[in-house]
């Protein structure tokens, strides 16, 4: 357990990575949603933060982003190989046992040493009770608030990556490798980034604006309309974790590794199909995460059960 606390403490000066990071824009990212992704479930977040909220999340971001929470939401991928924050990488996803298309806590959260907690899961369950500190003011030097917002609002957008929470043997689909119509790429990597970017190519002239007002459409008065209420609903941060997992290894099952053979061609079929879902789990990752800011930084006692 020490490890553990020290692993998680274990983070540099938020100002000092700021200095630096500039040299890192430039990186792939690896095992996460494509920067669009990420970009995309930050906007709907912060265009739904009630007052209190969106005030806490203004004052922790950092000047030069003049209040922009998806400006910094890549920031845990481009970091993730830096030698203070290796010990993150591996919260960025989470590996399940081949084909049993389950997420069990206690048995799937862990790095490849053994690490507990040490999974998307885990993750946001940390940096969610981290933030639950920040009405005691600048008295508590716990933890780095900055980088819990970053974090958070990050994996927040990974857990929802369905191939984020995939099979073991494979690496959530990084070694399936296949043909995304004419060229070579991965089945992670098809989730991750080229289902968005045939979507924006071919039906959003490369626009990532219309893309994003398509999908808030389709949860404002559209046909996820109804289940947004569901979608938000939350008291016990550690139960809705463990159920956002599940969806996302149930669509990975179902819909990504369905009909998926190393060396395949993937094409229109597959996209068609698939775009919908991956539309709407940036929507649904999106929502999720503004309801835990308005509750962690809401004036009201109200938080989360397991919170501490």
């Amino acid at each position: 357990m020490d490890r553990l606390r020290r692993l998680w403490m274990s983070l540099l000066p938020f100002g000092f990575l700021l200095f630096f990071s500039s040299a890192f824009i430039g990186v792939p990212g690896a095992l996460a949603w494509s920067k669009e992704g990420h970009v995309m479930t930050c906007q709907i977040a912060q265009a739904l933060l009630e007052p209190e909220a969106s005030e806490a999340v203004y004052q922790l971001l950092p000047d030069h982003v003049k209040g922009n929470l998806s400006a910094l939401c890549t920031w845990p991928d481009q970091i993730r190989h830096w030698y203070k924050y290796r010990w993150t990488s591996p919260l960025h996803f989470i590996d399940t046992p081949d084909n049993a298309c389950s997420f069990q806590y206690s048995r799937d959260c862990h790095d490849p040493q053994g690490v507990e907690d040490m999974c998307v899961a885990g993750a946001v369950k940390n940096f969610t009770s981290q933030l639950m500190h920040y009405k005691e003011g600048t008295s508590d030097r716990r933890y780095n608030m900055t980088e819990a917002l970053l974090f958070l609002s990050h994996f927040m957008g990974d857990i929802h990556q369905p191939m984020h929470v995939g099979f073991t043997t494979d690496e959530g689909g990084n070694t399936i490798e296949l043909r995304w119509f004419r060229h070579k790429s991965n089945l992670h990597h098809v989730w991750d980034r080229e289902i968005i970017l045939t979507g924006l190519a071919d039906y959003y002239d490369k626009d990532v604006s219309f893309l994003l007002q398509d999908i808030e459409r389709n949860y404002t008065d559209g046909i996820w309309s109804d289940d947004v209420t569901s979608w938000k609903h939350c008291n016990d941060i550690s139960q809705c974790v463990n159920n956002w997992a599940k969806e996302s290894i149930q669509i990975a099952c179902k819909w990504g590794y369905e009909g998926v053979q190393p060396g395949t061609t993937l094409a229109d079929d597959y996209f068609d199909s698939r775009m919908p879902l991956v539309m709407k789990r940036i929507a649904q990752g999106g929502i999720r995460l503004a309801m835990i800011l308005n509750k962690v930084f809401a004036d009201s006692e109200e938080g989360f059960a397991t919170a501490t």
